[in-house]
């Protein structure tokens, strides 16, 4: 499998979080939350500042999810990159 162009692969990762009043929310709960963090799986040909491994935070508006080989990856281009940590 290879990624073609600026397109990059992530795993998506569930993250948990405390509201102040110490309401524990799920992914699934902070559906209004347009950042999500995610690990770079492959990167594509074109692909400069991003390596295998990195977490980022992306744009959940511009992504879409793919089943390869039995497993649920993303696919979101270089520019929908927000943040690298």
């Amino acid at each position: 499998m290879k990624a073609i162009g600026k397109n990059i692969v992530i795993n998506k990762i569930e993250e948990e979080v405390t509201t102040d009043s110490g309401l524990l929310l799920s992914s699934k709960d902070r559906s209004d939350m347009r950042y999500q963090k995610g690990e770079v799986f492959l990167t594509g040909s074109d692909v400069l500042n991003l390596n295998v491994g990195d977490k980022i935070y992306y744009d959940t508006r511009q992504c879409y999810t793919l089943v390869i080989d039995g497993e649920a990856r993303t696919v979101i281009q270089e520019r929908d990159v927000v943040v690298v940590l």
